[in-house]
């Protein structure tokens, strides 16, 4: 294979780095020297593993300000948002850490006389985490922590739009004095990456990104028996029910569906009011968008940055039409936001009332600045609107009565339930999906389950 990495900032077209792709060679040396160092590193006590990853978090927060800058540069979130991904880093890392000796533990079932039994929880071997660019702290750590507690090797490819993370892992564990070999990233193309999820030499596969390109891992891994842990996204809703408070519900909302610009998996994409508070919450959604600043997001004044290409946000701008043309109403000027420009990543902020699942706005992932609507006249109706999708990873409910948001939570299809916060992740639960939003599980002791594999000892005594 030949070919450079070209990572181009959607700020203003500026080259951010060029790396030359991985060749064939190189990818079979370190998946070599990753087989040859797991044989000692699942042999090294996990108090030990778990010193050294606590190492690695320490040296990785110390470039706190470096890494957000580069994120901005890379991918385009504004600076006075980048360092909070860092802080989420850090927490997911530490509980993971702390989390490790119970959810590596082995499992003893009731003692029965002249028999030693348990279930032990082994490494798989070579973890191979592909990881992508909108949050590409975060959606790393979920399996490289893990996967080296649990005495694995891990192979980083992170997404061509944010090879300066993958690096700055790398310095990190350097720092806290990683066996050689343990932890590795390859820079790779698409083909190449196939290859590399096919290839023997690869026990796991631990993906985040879109449907499409989850399909595509799929395929690589279908003729080999390994697992594959797949998060792919969302259409995440909210419902706000009339006993919510409503200034919460705004608030969080706007924030659930509009920073990361909406480049978030788990971001709100569609939001069903009941009848009773629907007008004012849509008054007060709409007033709280418009204090949005799109601008450069290396400027700490601006809010909402660009998309992270023209493509993506040109599909929004598409998504936005479509839902006008038949008959949706939108309620923020395009006009308020100077740097909306067409043919760029920089996009308005759009709130879409009237809106029905006929629309695309409705029914496709929209992953831009984007959110529609919708009143409902009951929860029976916001539940069948909410499990009306092809996705599940997320889901929201506004209510001052936890029993009730219980009772919804049990019907809706997903992978996690909130009542009065949205777009979080807790790393002391399991974080997975339903329908096309993926298979598997990261975070949470059940995390580390998906990257051992379970053996047992059955030793009898007396005979």
């Amino acid at each position: 294979m030949s070919g450079l990495l070209r990572t181009v900032s959607p700020i203003d077209g500026r080259i951010v780095a060029e790396r030359a792709y991985a060749s064939e060679a190189e990818i079979a040396r370190v998946l070599a020297r990753a087989r040859t160092a797991q044989a000692a590193w699942r042999n090294t006590p996990l108090a030990e593993r778990a010193e050294m990853l606590a190492r690695f978090v320490d040296a990785f927060v110390a470039q706190r300000d470096a890494i957000a800058r580069e994120i901005t540069l890379q991918m385009g979130r504004p600076i006075a948002h980048s360092p909070g991904e860092l802080r989420g880093f850090e927490e997911r890392a530490r509980a993971m850490i702390e989390l490790a000796p119970e959810a590596l533990a082995d499992v003893r079932p009731a003692a029965k006389r002249g028999f030693t039994r348990f279930v032990r929880r082994e490494p798989l071997g070579v973890v191979l985490t592909i990881a992508p660019w909108n949050y590409p702290l975060l959606t790393a750590v979920n399996s490289i922590v893990p996967a080296l507690l649990a005495g694995n090797a891990v192979v980083l490819r992170h997404s061509a739009q944010t090879p300066l993370c993958a690096e700055r892992f790398a310095e990190a564990f350097a720092a806290a004095s990683l066996p050689d070999g343990v932890f590795s990233v390859l820079h790779c193309d698409h083909a190449e990456t196939s290859r590399l999820i096919a290839s023997p030499g690869v026990d796991f596969v631990a993906f985040t990104g879109s449907v499409d390109a989850g399909r595509s891992v799929q395929r690589a891994a279908a003729q080999r028996f390994i697992g594959v842990g797949l998060e792919l996204g969302g259409k995440d809703p909210a419902y706000v029910r009339p006993d919510a408070d409503l200034g919460h519900a705004v608030a969080e909302l706007v924030d659930g569906a509009f920073f990361n610009a909406g480049q978030s998996c788990c971001g709100i994409e569609r939001i069903y009011v009941h009848d009773e508070v629907f007008d004012a919450f849509v008054e007060g959604y709409a007033a709280l968008v418009r204090r949005y600043v799109l601008g450069d997001p290396l400027d700490p004044t601006t809010t909402l940055g660009p998309l992270v290409r023209t493509a993506p946000a040109d599909l929004v701008r598409e998504q936005i039409a479509d839902a006008i043309a038949h008959g949706a109403r939108p309620l923020i000027d395009a006009r308020d936001f100077p740097r909306d420009e067409p043919g760029t990543p920089y996009l308005a902020p759009q709130v879409l009332v009237d809106v029905d699942h006929g629309m695309r706005v409705m029914t496709e992932e929209s992953f831009g600045p984007v959110v529609g609507i919708a009143r409902v006249a009951s929860d029976d109706q916001a539940v069948d609107r909410m499990n009306d999708s092809e996705f599940g990873l997320t889901a929201s409910v506004w209510t001052a009565d936890e029993s009730v948001a219980q009772a919804l939570g049990a019907r809706v299809e997903t992978g996690t339930f909130f009542m009065n916060r949205c777009d979080y992740l807790d790393p002391a639960l399991a974080w997975t999906g339903v329908k096309n939003s993926g298979r598997g599980c990261t975070l949470s002791r059940v995390g580390f389950e998906h990257l051992t594999r379970p053996k047992s000892f059955h030793l009898r005594r007396d005979f």
